[in-house]
């Protein structure tokens, strides 16, 4: 039986699931995702907490097999144990969990991807490709004459729908595309993409391959000799990524997103530095995925505080006057959706240059 709306709310805390990969080849990414996830409860809590209610985590596993990971949700937020759901996963993940939020709590989902996103309560701080990838193919157009993409990608939505995205704009971006392949997650045969590349005439290689995968595919594309003319613009690419791959694979790599840790601005700096003062020298690499979920809980309590209720309706009344400062500096909230800059960055060894901010 559903708890009623005034029993879920009784007690003195704010009880939020924080649903970030923690098996399976987005892996990589929890822990950054769950010290940044910390880092922000603590200074919430340290600010008043949510509607003077101190925030507690309850840290999910969403590389677990989906009907599991939909079923757990489904139980914590019948039995009134959470308030809420935020967190940085793949988009099979998220599909799996909005039929089980959907009018009941608010849900801050805290990637880039695909687009389109429309289910009851889900509010988005990541960038769909009009604000990220479209831009950073535009620019590489301009600045590197590529106009020639092969995409390689893992086989589940985000790749697939992102790229039926790139082939709709193709002529307003000015590009074709060459090829495709599609791989499963955590596969490894990279052989057959790899040769489809080498055989095409596409001078640009956009990646759509999760974590440990994009690692080692750029460890098998730089073996084959094929980033000695190649450029590789990739979607899901932090410096884990870069870690996992070694500086070897990151010649002519480049990526977007709203946040590096290279950013020189007073948000991006001030966050750096309390993320290393509060963990130290043990702490996982920051990166930009993980720094999404601490934008995501960020993203949360300004919700709830502009409505003062956790209530989904009443957020959804107010939602289009949020805003907030936080690492990527100034968001807001347009629609269901935030909007803050993006900036396009290379790999240098193991480590981003920022390029250019990217314009829609």
């Amino acid at each position: 039986m559903e708890p009623s709306h005034t029993s879920r709310h009784r007690r003195d805390t704010v009880e939020i699931a924080l649903v970030v990969p923690l098996s399976g080849p987005a892996g990589m990414f929890g822990p950054s995702c769950e010290a940044c996830g910390q880092l922000a409860v603590d200074d919430l809590n340290a600010a008043g907490g949510i509607l003077g209610r101190r925030v507690r985590l309850h840290p999910i596993d969403a590389g677990s097999e989906l009907p599991r990971l939909a079923a757990r949700i489904d139980y914590l937020v019948a039995s009134g144990r959470i308030d809420g759901v935020v967190g940085w996963h793949l988009s099979n993940a998220r599909r799996a969990i909005t039929p089980v939020t959907a009018g009941r709590v608010p849900y801050v989902y805290t990637t880039f991807y695909e687009g389109g996103e429309r289910s009851d309560g889900v509010y988005m701080v990541g960038e769909t490709p009009e604000q990220q990838l479209f831009p950073a193919i535009r620019w590489l157009r301009d600045e590197l004459g590529l106009t020639r993409w092969f995409i390689v990608g893992n086989d589940y939505v985000w790749p697939r729908e992102t790229a039926r995205a790139v082939r709709d704009c193709a002529a307003d971006c000015g590009i074709d595309v060459a090829g495709e392949a599609f791989l499963p997650l955590a596969g490894r045969d990279f052989g057959p993409a790899i040769a489809a590349i080498r055989g095409s005439s596409a001078r640009g290689v956009l990646l759509l391959l999760v974590g440990a995968d994009c690692a080692a595919f750029n460890v098998a594309f730089a073996d084959a000799g094929l980033d000695e003319s190649r450029i590789r613009l990739s979607m899901m690419v932090g410096e884990d990524v870069l870690y996992a791959g070694g500086a070897a694979s990151a010649r002519g790599l480049y990526t977007a997103s709203g946040y590096f840790e290279q950013l020189v601005s007073e948000e991006s700096m001030s966050f750096g530095v309390r993320y290393a003062d509060a963990l130290g020298v043990a702490a996982p690499a920051l990166t930009n995925i993980g720094e999404s979920c601490y934008e995501g809980l960020l993203l949360f309590a300004s919700l709830v505080e502009a409505a003062r209720s956790l209530d989904v309706r009443a957020i959804e009344r107010t939602a289009g006057r949020v805003g907030y400062h936080g690492p990527r500096g100034a968001v807001h909230v347009q629609g269901t959706h935030t909007t803050q800059p993006v900036y396009l960055a290379s790999a240098e060894e193991l480590d981003f240059v920022i390029r250019t901010e990217l314009s829609p």
